[in-house]
């Protein structure tokens, strides 16, 4: 018996060691060729996810904690880790799974997005309501690096920034969305991914004023973390994430 047949929900995911991920990662995305190979649909956003789905099911508590896909082409590998992998080869058929996300398909499904651009405010609306209502769970939102060329992300990031809530957000960038993007964001995000020289840089300038703030003195306890992300945004773009909170 492999791997994926033991899976009937990401509870059964979580019991797994670390050791056994990558490995269930491996059965899944051979699962999906397998059967999208057969029914069509898009496969790279759900092979590009992979390994993501993986670790989302293993950290996170779902349904009670709320992945949202931003998406729903991302959402095959979650199809199959959500109790779903023996109907997969009904996908995109008549009476079949569905080829998005579907909130009356699944009580994992949070959202029912189709494409790329709402999962952030989706996401800031139920973490909106859990703490309207005092409840107690995690809300992800898992974003593809085609969706920061839409404009509705960034709204949402600026009231979710605003409002101090308690949001998770997942940025997939992997360069890709349906097709190559382009304009002047995705050339930003591109050169602050591809550029180690900029990662080098980010993280000595860490070490270093963590270093020099501690031999400071508790005179600029307060002071520190603002000053070391000043210097780093100045010496290493790509901080802009951290700014928006």
């Amino acid at each position: 018996m492999s791997l994926l047949e033991t899976i009937r929900s990401p509870d059964d995911v979580k019991q797994l060691p670390r050791a056994e991920l990558q490995t269930l990662a491996d059965e899944v995305r051979q699962r999906l060729i397998d059967v999208v190979s057969q029914t069509g649909g898009h496969i790279g956003a759900g092979l590009g996810v992979v390994e993501l789905t993986v670790a989302l099911c293993w950290a996170f508590d779902s349904p009670r904690d709320k992945i949202v896909w931003d998406v729903g082409h991302q959402g095959y590998p979650w199809k199959i880790l959500t109790g779903r992998n023996d109907r997969l080869g009904t996908l995109r058929q008549p009476g079949g799974l569905s080829g998005f996300l579907r909130r009356s398909e699944s009580a994992h499904d949070q959202f029912g997005a189709g494409h790329a651009g709402t999962a952030l405010s989706a996401a800031f609306g139920m973490a909106t309501a859990r703490d309207l209502k005092r409840e107690d769970f995690k809300v992800v939102a898992v974003v593809g690096d085609g969706a920061m060329t839409c404009g509705l992300p960034y709204e949402a990031m600026n009231n979710a920034g605003h409002s101090g809530r308690d949001i998770i957000l997942v940025l997939n960038d992997n360069g890709m969305s349906i097709a190559p993007n382009v304009g002047a964001l995705s050339r930003y995000m591109n050169r602050v991914r591809l550029d180690p020289g900029l990662w080098e840089a980010r993280e000595g300038v860490e070490e270093k004023l963590t270093k020099l703030l501690a031999g400071i003195g508790a005179a600029f306890e307060r002071l520190g973390p603002r000053f070391k992300e000043s210097v780093k945004a100045f010496w290493a773009p790509g901080l802009w994430w951290e700014e928006l909170d």
